[in-house]
């Protein structure tokens, strides 16, 4: 996924601002080691070390991880791979806010790193796009694809039910403590272009398949075909759908 770094926090800065209750529910104790898995440009990693813990932020996205460090020079930034990564010395949580759904490529590898990953009775707290999440933003999207003769574009992200990550994380070695699944509509402020704002900062790769001159207005269908779900008087919404959970290193 090619990601625009400014973009993201100035105008989806809310992917942040929605973590604190997540922060709360890891609940971070001075002197403990946690890895930020999908840090971003690291809003929520430094919020964490701010209470006194050590943090180790990771992302697979180097633009990502170069803001990041820009930001909070202070602390620990790396590139990796949610699905192939390791630490030399195990941590005492995992945390990870609005990142699991882009590691879809192979969840159960995720998993098993992020278990190696911690000390035994380690925690993994973690908020994740749901089963539905941005269904009404999606179904947009490929009926224009249709509907403009573009092959189907394979969407990037992961949204799986309660049931079936629950398992799992339990076949992976962990105990789930806490799980929760929820609508969460969300405004986009800052998407003076609606709809076709989040699509191009979602999934902009998928744009990169559409010739030059179909792109506007294949966006500009996207918005038609969203607005009755997703437009308010007030904005435009995201239809959210958002999976939290809380679970140990059995």
């Amino acid at each position: 996924m090619r990601w625009n770094a400014r973009a993201y926090d100035s105008s989806f800065g809310y992917v942040s601002a929605q973590g604190a209750p997540l922060i709360e529910l890891l609940d971070p104790r001075p002197g403990e080691r946690i890895l930020d898995l999908g840090c971003g440009t690291g809003v929520l990693t430094a919020d964490i070390a701010a209470l006194g813990t050590t943090v180790l932020g990771l992302d697979g996205s180097a633009t990502m991880i170069e803001v990041a460090r820009a930001h909070h020079p202070g602390l620990d930034f790396r590139v990796g791979d949610g699905a192939d990564f390791g630490v030399p010395t195990p941590y005492d949580a995992v945390f990870s806010n609005a990142a699991l759904h882009w590691m879809g490529r192979d969840p159960d590898a995720v998993i098993h790193c992020v278990r190696s990953a911690l000390t035994p009775g380690g925690r993994f707290v973690a908020e994740m796009g749901g089963a539905g999440n941005c269904a009404a933003l999606t179904s947009a999207m490929l009926t224009a694809w249709r509907e403009h003769g573009l092959p189907e574009p394979e969407l990037p992200w992961y949204f799986p039910s309660p049931a079936e990550y629950a398992l799992r994380l339990e076949k992976g070695g962990f105990t789930v403590r806490l799980l929760e699944y929820f609508d969460r509509p969300t405004p986009l402020d800052e998407c003076p272009g609606g709809a076709a704002d989040w699509v191009r900062m979602f999934a902009g790769s998928l744009l990169d398949a559409v010739p030059p001159p179909t792109v506007e207005p294949l966006l500009r269908r996207v918005n038609e075909l969203a607005a009755p779900a997703l437009r308010r008087e007030s904005g435009w919404m995201a239809d959210y759908v958002r999976l939290r959970f809380a679970a140990v290193r059995a």
